[in-house]
């Protein structure tokens, strides 16, 4: 990443996944880690999350557009807090753009390698 910026972002980064919370860092660092590989289209295997949890992080990874209510929903039902919900999604919003910021700062510095993981 970026010198400029790298203490920045990974400020960030352990704020979301690292600070007290709903839910447990661990969980948000599993989350972090699924979103950044299906957003990565990275041919090894994804980390697992719970399942209640496994189709609403690939949304938000790969569809963030296509969240709607009966998600949000689904996972109320599942027994998680408006706040656990707010802590997911910001884990797994976290992951797919951290993934997104590296790739187009590799193709900025024409290392095109590490830009087209598809």
């Amino acid at each position: 990443m970026h010198t400029r910026y790298a203490a920045h972002s990974q400020h960030l980064v352990d704020g979301v996944l690292n600070s007290p919370g709903e839910t447990d860092p661990a969980l948000r660092r599993e989350i972090e880690a699924q979103a950044a590989q299906l957003s990565s289209r990275s041919p090894q295997p994804v980390t697992q999350v719970p399942p209640a949890l496994a189709t609403y992080v690939k949304k938000v990874a790969l569809y963030a557009y296509k969240t709607t209510e009966e998600d949000i929903e689904a996972l109320r039902r599942a027994g998680y807090s408006e706040d656990a919900i707010f802590e997911i999604t910001v884990s797994a919003a976290l992951g797919a753009g951290m993934i997104r910021l590296e790739q187009g700062l590799a193709a900025m510095k024409g290392d095109t390698d590490a830009a087209q993981k598809d």
